[in-house]
């Protein structure tokens, strides 16, 4: 297998998980068009198995490994959706699967992970931590890593979500979704450049956790130790494979401040009616401040999951 990501392995990756995941719908909004000076389409992944995309990425790696690979189960470290994502399809499988999440993991995303029967294992709120617990549970268990973002069968099935849109929006002039550790967007570029190339894709991350932005902008991968967001399924930093994918099909990434994360959040709630996590509302607060290559445009919205603490809402630590 190539160490970039393909058209070949996105088409593989929707066949492998038909049935096993959902076709989200798209909703649009005047009122959501009108703030933003652009018409948007909001593909719907919270409304996805799992409440979030990583449903498409896990289940195509866990079906995708041979029946002597897949027998010691699958293991991995997550913030919570690919965590989630993992455990389904490792049950959907009948294999076991081993999750490491951080300490600070948002109690909805934990409780998550525990129905679908996975063994979790807590470690400190830092990658090097999860890195860590990860190979310790490789070596006792001989499970294999599916990491959440770097790599190219996770990466595949995260792009089977822009394929859905394209088909289901015609003649988009851009796509923007979420960036983290950089699945998404890898694949959301790769399947732009093959099913529609005139459209322009673009990332959205928090001002608190830019590596990917300050990556692109400098042409070198840049770290980010302590990211600092209430977006916590965008803390992840990119990887080699994904900065390479970023670099080759990505227009522009943009950077939004922690109160536009969460008015932006609001506002999808409001409008919407749809439930989405600070992560999915990163990029609908990119484009709230219509930045002018977007602007005027048809967007196509990635709102990536909708999985968080209902008892903790960003806003009412503000209101408190």
């Amino acid at each position: 297998m190539s160490d970039s990501l393909s058209w070949t392995l996105i088409a593989q990756a929707r066949e492998r998980i038909a049935g096993r995941v959902h076709q989200t719908p798209v909703l649009t909004s005047c009122a959501l068009d009108e703030l933003c000076g652009a018409q948007l389409f909001f593909k719907c992944e919270p409304l996805q198995k799992c409440g979030a995309f990583k449903a498409r990425g896990a289940t195509n790696a866990v079906f995708a490994l041979g029946d002597e690979a897949a027998r010691s189960g699958v293991v991995t470290h997550s913030s919570g959706n690919h965590a989630a994502a993992l455990a389904r399809a490792a049950r959907l499988r009948g294999i076991p699967a081993y999750i490491v999440m951080p300490d600070n993991t948002p109690r909805a995303k934990r409780a998550a992970v525990a129905r679908y029967g996975a063994e979790i294992t807590y470690c400190e709120a830092s990658l090097p931590a999860r890195e860590r617990a990860a190979r310790a549970l490789i070596e006792r268990t001989g499970a294999v890593l599916v990491h959440p973002y770097d790599d190219l069968l996770v990466m595949a099935g995260q792009g089977t979500a822009a394929v859905e849109l394209l088909e289901q929006v015609p003649q988009l002039d851009c796509l923007i979704c979420p960036v983290g550790g950089g699945g998404l967007i890898s694949g959301t570029a790769v399947a732009a450049r093959a099913r529609a190339p005139g459209v322009r894709v673009f990332g959205a991350e928090p001002l608190g956790a830019d590596d990917a932005a300050r990556s692109l902008h400098s042409g070198e991968l840049q770290g980010m130790p302590q990211p600092k967001t209430v977006a916590d399924g965008l803390r992840g930093a990119l990887a080699p494979r994904t900065f390479a994918e970023i670099q080759r099909g990505v227009e522009d990434i943009l950077t939004v401040t922690e109160e536009e994360i969460v008015t932006a959040m609001r506002e999808l709630w409001e409008v919407l009616k749809l439930i989405v996590e600070p992560s999915g509302a990163v990029p609908y607060a990119a484009l709230r401040a219509s930045p002018a290559p977007l602007r005027g445009r048809r967007v196509g919205v990635i709102l990536s999951g909708g999985n968080l603490d209902l008892d903790a809402l960003p806003w009412m630590a503000a209101s408190a």
